[in-house]
């Protein structure tokens, strides 16, 4: 069960989509990773805030590629946790000290730095985890509050809202609803899109801590959620 320590705020985990990092405009991409980074540095110093990166269109072009020469599914699992890595050292870079430069590359090790040198960034650590998957071990290590997922889209919906005008928003979903969906959606191949990673689904459930699905570029709205006040988007517990 999440609970604050005798001594601060229970520590809130963030995963941000490699597609919200980076997008199709670097002129935009630059401003908006800096006004990401201040607000990382900003939640960072009220409560412990531990960030996973994902490696999104970047690491699914090198993935494709290491595919065509013959690479094994792990090895390419490795080349898209480079890409993570790279991500999560240009937030890390940009938000400076005490945010350690290199990022963890274990959940234990993010874990001891998370309480002394908030934000902690990070990106993938072994085969196998997707960097959901990270944040929500990293959120269970750490008895999180709540872990924000911040995506492409605002939210959880019941088809893609980007070829249904007409899909609707979940505002609210119980957990078994969305781990139907979850499974239904994941597939065990590198490189892959889906809604949530299955086995950090199932670990929020079992843990019971609540997930928040947001628009990862809607700064004021993501830090309403990192915040635990009322924000767009959906809402799993």
């Amino acid at each position: 069960m999440p609970r604050a320590s005798e001594s601060g705020p229970a520590p809130v985990v963030l995963s941000v989509g490699g597609s919200v990092i980076l997008g199709d405009d670097p002129a935009a991409d630059v401003g908006f990773l800096a006004q990401l980074a201040d607000l990382l540095r900003d939640v960072g110093q009220s409560v412990p805030l531990a960030v996973t990166t994902g490696g999104g269109r970047v690491a699914r072009d090198y993935i494709r590629t290491g595919r065509a020469l013959g690479l094994t599914e792990v090895e390419l699992d490795e080349v898209g946790i480079e890409v993570t890595r790279i991500h999560a050292r240009l937030l890390a870079a940009r938000i400076g000290p005490p945010t350690p430069a290199r990022p963890p590359t274990s959940t234990v090790e993010a874990a001891h730095e998370v309480h002394r040198a908030s934000p902690v960034i990070l990106g993938g650590t072994e085969p196998g985890h997707t960097t959901d998957g990270v944040a929500a071990l990293l959120a269970v290590r750490l008895r999180a509050a709540r872990v924000v997922n911040a995506t492409s889209v605002d939210g959880l919906y019941d088809r893609d809202p980007q070829r249904h005008a007409d899909a609707k928003r979940y505002d609210r979903i119980g957990w078994d609803e969305f781990r139907a969906i979850v499974q239904a959606s994941a597939g065990t191949e590198a490189g892959q899109e889906f809604v949530f990673d299955r086995l950090g689904a199932d670990l929020l459930h079992r843990a019971k801590i609540p997930l928040a699905i947001v628009h990862g570029r809607d700064l004021p709205n993501l830090r309403a959620a990192l915040e635990g006040r009322s924000f767009r988007g959906t809402r799993v517990e």
